[in-house]
């Protein structure tokens, strides 16, 4: 059966990806953006998620006109995704970054906590491992990147999704509610392959991804995965597709390009450096849109 999802920011790269996904799930969606997502069956709430008013009053209302047509008020919500945000650095100066990101988050949070909304998911982002927006030629403390390792970046934007996941965990824990923080590698749309065979040629341009991605496509499944499971209370989980981008395996490719970084355990083949592993075992995540569909190697 199909859920009553809020959707923030789907107006924006991905979620106008990963919204379609959910209604094809069969879920109804309200999308909460400041502007407006052009897609049949989606209304937008024009919402500063910056404001504590607007954010508690977009989580408690009608999801569309057809919501005048029964009684009883606005339907009670069975899940927030929390996508708005800006969404990198050199967009605003850095504090307004750090604020804005902070601040939305921390107001989503506590206002689907105390309506008695029961899962939120958040976007964090690969940028918490520490090298994507680093000052000079940062070398990741090993590989493969996996939800334990010790985040440390030292931009305002990963710092921002640091702090968030420790404000998503804190709810959590205090509203006995799910949270399920997505740690988004590069969000890849179908017309960004275009750009891959650059990628492929220049390996080092790719280091602040981990030689990783997302395809838009594929974050919509994961993020209809954790709508479904519930009971797993706060869990950070890497949003990435299987395999590295690069026509050799993984672990001779690191060996070569990043030489100083220690690998902890078994890579087999073209394992992404930035790992699923978590997603794939304890969501199913299975990936639908390979890179190399796209690709010519």
């Amino acid at each position: 059966m199909g859920k009553r999802i809020v959707f923030t920011g789907g107006s924006g790269k991905a979620g106008r990806h990963v919204v379609p996904y959910l209604l094809d799930q069969g879920h109804k969606v309200l999308n909460v953006d400041r502007a407006v997502l052009d897609h049949p069956g989606v209304h937008t709430l024009l919402t500063d998620v910056t404001n504590a008013g607007e954010v508690f009053n977009a989580l408690s209302c009608h999801f569309g006109y057809d919501g005048y047509e029964e009684e009883g008020g606005p339907k009670a919500v069975d899940a927030v995704v929390h996508f708005a945000a800006v969404p990198r650095i050199l967009m605003h100066p850095d504090n307004k970054t750090f604020a804005e990101n902070t601040v939305s988050t921390y107001n989503i949070l506590e206002s689907a906590a105390k309506l008695g909304i029961k899962k939120v998911i958040i976007a964090s982002s690969e940028t918490t491992y520490g090298v994507c927006f680093a000052e000079g030629d940062k070398d990741y403390k090993e590989f493969p990147l996996t939800e334990d390792y010790d985040t440390d970046p030292m931009d305002s934007y990963g710092l921002s999704k640091v702090v968030n996941e420790k404000t998503a965990r804190a709810f959590a824990m205090r509203f006995g509610i799910d949270v399920y923080a997505l740690r988004i590698g590069n969000v890849i749309s179908p017309e960004d392959y275009a750009a891959f065979p650059g990628y492929l040629a220049d390996p080092p341009v790719r280091k602040r991804n981990a030689w990783s991605y997302i395809d838009a496509r594929d974050l919509g499944q994961i993020v209809d995965l954790c709508v479904k499971k519930d009971g797993l209370g706060f869990q950070v989980f890497n949003a990435v597709n299987d395999t590295i981008t690069a026509t050799i395996p993984t672990r001779e490719f690191l060996a070569k390009y990043a030489p100083n970084t220690p690998i902890t355990r078994d890579i087999e083949g073209f394992e992404a450096p930035l790992s699923n592993r978590k997603i794939r075992e304890v969501l199913g995540f299975k990936e639908a849109h390979d890179w190399r569909k796209y690709v010519k190697v």
